[in-house]
């Protein structure tokens, strides 16, 4: 069941995305010539006016042709035609749509919840190395560690990790004023436990709060801004060697975690709700992988887009549109390879585990 709702939410999010495209054509007055639900051969079909809707048989992904999207046309309701903020518009809507579902998925995650850690220090152990010296004290509210902003508790050590070493920068809020704590050691030391046993850890402890409505809001925007920083963080570990090829992984990986996650859940409820929020994760994910300024992807041709229209402005001659065509023709197929070689691998992961 799990795998199924995954494959489904995945369609469903796509399905979204390109709701966001297809009204926002219909609101700028451009043709659509055919939306689709799925891949693949269409087993239902119904015109309705100029456009065409289908399903079809692959039941995954979708998409929305609009006229002149991809090519000259003659037809003045060709998108190519429409104005320049229009097509900007249209182009940004489908990542526009899926930062709306994510959120909504939080929502839906986060609002029956009673109570929430906050990133305020309550307690620190005596043996703990972050209060030793120039260190956290009770009361502390971590707003930065190493200059990277903390939006909810959980990233105090998911920076910690990701940046590595036993010393690190903190700016807290102590007695309503902003101070740095600098060259703070962040060394795991073993404690003792309410029941006896030991474990290695930082030896503080966060405040919990009870939910209101403030509260709540707050918590679930939180959630949304730090799964975009993510992305971000994710993409300059690719780039400075912290992660490989090996560490992505694509839908068939992500189905395959949804489904541990949901395995492992104590109750349906709580593996309901574990999906759903991996579902917010995936959607604000697509949303800002996809205005990537990549060739081929949504964020690709607004660049293109802004970068014709200024040249145009200025030369007051029509660039030929078949190039940027090439550009993400080009880009497609590079990204369509690096999709093949996560698929497989993902799948090789799966029989090797």
């Amino acid at each position: 069941m799990s795998i199924l709702f995954a494959i489904l939410l995945f369609s469903v999010l796509i399905f979204v995305h390109e709701l966001g495209h297809f009204l926002a054509a219909k609101a700028s007055g451009v043709q659509v010539n055919e939306f689709a639900l799925f891949m693949g051969p269409a087993f239902f079909k119904k015109q309705v006016g100029e456009t065409l809707y289908s399903i079809r048989c692959i039941p995954f992904g979708g998409y929305c042709a609009m006229e002149g999207e991809d090519g000259e046309s003659d037809n003045p309701r060709a998108f190519g035609r429409a104005a320049w903020w229009k097509r900007l518009i249209i182009l940004a809507a489908g990542a526009f749509m899926n930062l709306v579902i994510g959120f909504l998925l939080f929502t839906i995650v986060y609002a029956p919840t009673e109570q929430f850690v906050v990133p305020v220090v309550s307690y620190v152990e005596e043996t703990s190395a972050l209060g030793e010296g120039n260190g956290l004290r009770a009361g502390d509210r971590i707003l930065k560690v190493d200059g990277e902003k903390i939006y909810v508790q959980s990233d105090f050590e998911m920076l910690l990790t990701i940046h590595g070493g036993e010393v690190h920068d903190f700016l807290v809020e102590r007695n309503g004023e902003k101070v740095l704590l600098e060259d703070v050691s962040t060394q795991k030391r073993e404690f003792t436990n309410e029941d006896g046993t030991i474990s290695s850890r930082y030896g503080i402890t966060f405040t919990v709060v009870d939910a209101n409505f403030w509260e709540t809001a707050g918590y679930i925007w939180n959630t949304g801004l730090d799964t975009v920083r993510i992305v971000r963080l994710s993409l300059q570990m690719l780039f400075n060697g912290q992660a490989g090829v090996q560490d992505l992984t694509g839908p068939v990986g992500i189905v395959q975690q949804i489904s541990t996650v949901a395995e492992q859940s104590p109750s349906g409820y709580a593996a309901l709700m574990n999906m759903l929020y991996f579902g917010g994760l995936i959607a604000i994910n697509l949303a800002v992988m996809n205005l990537l300024p990549i060739p081929a992807l949504d964020g690709g041709r607004i660049v293109g887009l802004l970068l014709t229209t200024a040249v145009e402005t200025v030369t007051k001659k029509k660039i030929n549109p078949k190039y940027e065509a090439y550009l993400h023709g080009a880009g497609m197929i590079l990204l369509l390879g690096l999709m093949a070689v996560i698929f497989f691998k993902d799948i090789f992961m799966i029989f090797k585990g």
